[in-house]
């Protein structure tokens, strides 16, 4: 949305983006009040909401500035030609007067198959329409305040404020001295966003809201299809497919059941204090860390009670209409090791201190990973671009990359992967620019690299995953606080 004044199409009048925003985030935080003052409060006439221009207008904020903006839905109408020939204004207006009509019915999305890594494995995504997406925001702006009062602290993926590295924290809280829970249940789920009971889902969702129009609403986003990248329509009987704005919100307010069984148990256990008396008696004490559908249990006492887990969490699965993988769920200590979310996580002896550590790594899937990344930016079928296009765009991915795991104990890891790419580089730049003649060392830094031995070309130079700090990540526990959560000022004046 511009930034210039209010636009005005028909009798509405269109906030810009700012104040939008402004109007939107007063009205989610009462919402999540109201939500977690009242916990057994269900929620009616939420639908105007949706509809309302300040809603509508964050809501094509939010689109517009995802990453996969640009991209089209079946019917191949993009951002840009909203903006270029309807107008957002004229846009939004459609989309509010269809919901309010209620006429207003989401199309199939178009099926991408995405590469998974090197596995020869693919996932599915579904592209909305640009349409479809507007209300799926729109829909997400209202209903995620209320089930964020819901959600357990155990949760980490695909919520405001909380980050993978916050699961990761957990973890290596739980595994160190003096808590020791050293067996872990590793649990994978069987295509767990294809196969969420539909039924189960709406059950849940109606367990907190009672507007008939948002229910229906987000049935029929579930029930809307798939076309295929032949041109196939198929049903989704199930599932809530990956790639649209509101099916993360929805996977998580379907595993709250998970999430709700074990904390419940957490909670009848009491104080540590009480843990403790329970561990003294021989019994064994568990602690869910999920990211999505990613989880892990963690557990204090000996392996057969990790083991015991897996039909305990198969019969909180199966209402979902979900299963564990039997090959991927595994029970191991954490002397073993293990990964999850990109990270090793393994308990090993420190010579310096004479005492065991849990340590966190990059996992060697995920090293493989990024330097396939610049394996595939420095290919022979690069050689066309300017050396200064390679080295942006491998910085960008080795910074990124870096980024994500500068938390763990990665210093001797960012410089090998940097050794690596520093190599690629070079093989690189021999070959566009060698011809028939070998560019040795000396001739290699005197027309490519700086005085530090990177590689710099028209003004951009050779960085690498080295270039980002390693620093401790700080474990947030329960206290991590929502976008709506009043400050403790806040809360204490007036």
């Amino acid at each position: 949305m511009s930034e210039d004044a209010s636009v005005n199409t028909g009798a509405v009048v269109w906030p810009d983006a700012e104040s939008a925003a402004i109007t939107v985030r007063r009205m989610q935080t009462k919402l999540h009040r109201w939500a977690t003052e009242q916990s057994s409060r269900r929620f009616g006439d939420l639908f105007n909401l949706v509809a309302d221009p300040a809603f509508l207008v964050s809501a094509w904020e939010r689109v517009t500035t995802n990453r996969g903006a640009r991209t089209p839905g079946i019917d191949k109408v993009s951002v840009g030609l909203v903006e270029t020939w309807v107008g957002t204004g004229a846009f939004l207006a459609q989309i509010r007067d269809a919901l309010k009509s209620g006429v207003f019915r989401p199309v199939a999305v178009r099926r991408v198959m995405i590469p998974k890594g090197s596995t020869g494995r693919f996932r599915k995504l579904g592209i909305p329409t640009i349409t479809d997406r507007v209300v799926q925001a729109s829909l997400k702006l209202v209903l995620e305040p209320i089930f964020e009062a819901d959600f357990k602290p155990c949760s980490y993926g695909f919520r405001p404020n909380r980050r993978a590295q916050d699961a990761v924290a957990e973890i290596h809280y739980y595994a160190s001295k003096p808590r020791n829970y050293h067996w872990v249940l590793e649990a994978d789920i069987e295509a767990c966003f294809d196969e969420i009971s539909h039924r189960a889902l709406m059950d849940r969702l109606r367990a907190r809201i009672t507007d008939k129009r948002i229910c229906s609403l987000v049935k029929a986003f579930l029930k809307a299809g798939v076309l295929t990248e032949l041109g196939n329509r198929e049903d989704t009987l199930t599932g809530t497919p990956q790639g649209g704005i509101l099916s993360p919100l929805l996977a998580n307010i379907a595993l709250s059941a998970l999430d709700d069984h074990f904390d419940r148990q957490w909670r009848a256990m009491g104080s540590r204090y009480q843990r403790a008396k329970r561990k003294a008696a021989g019994h064994g004490v568990c602690r869910l860390i999920r990211y999505a559908d990613d989880f892990v249990l963690m557990v204090w006492g000996e392996r057969h009670h990790a083991e015991a887990l897996r039909e305990e969490v198969a019969a909180v699965l199966a209402p979902l209409g979900l299963r564990l993988s039997p090959d991927k769920t595994r029970v191991v200590h954490i002397d073993e090791g293990f990964d999850f979310l990109g990270f090793t996580l393994r308990r090993q002896w420190n010579r310096g201190t004479r005492r065991y550590c849990v340590y966190t790594r990059p996992s060697k899937k995920a090293i493989q990973s990024v330097k396939d990344k610049v394996k595939a930016r420095t290919y022979r079928s690069t050689r066309y671009q300017d050396l200064d296009v390679v080295l942006r765009s491998v910085n960008r991915v080795l910074v990124g990359w870096a980024d994500y795991f500068r938390h763990a104990v990665a210093k001797v890891v960012f410089s090998a992967i940097d050794n690596h790419a520093w190599g690629r580089l070079m093989r690189w730049v021999r070959a566009k620019y060698g011809g028939q003649h070998r560019i040795g060392m000396p001739e290699l830094r005197r027309r490519f690299c700086d005085k530090g031995w990177r590689f710099a070309h028209n003004g951009v130079v050779f960085t690498g995953a080295s270039s980002v700090a390693v620093t401790r990540y700080r474990y947030r526990g329960s206290t991590i606080p929502t976008p709506w959560t009043p400050r403790p000022s806040a809360a204490h004046s007036g």
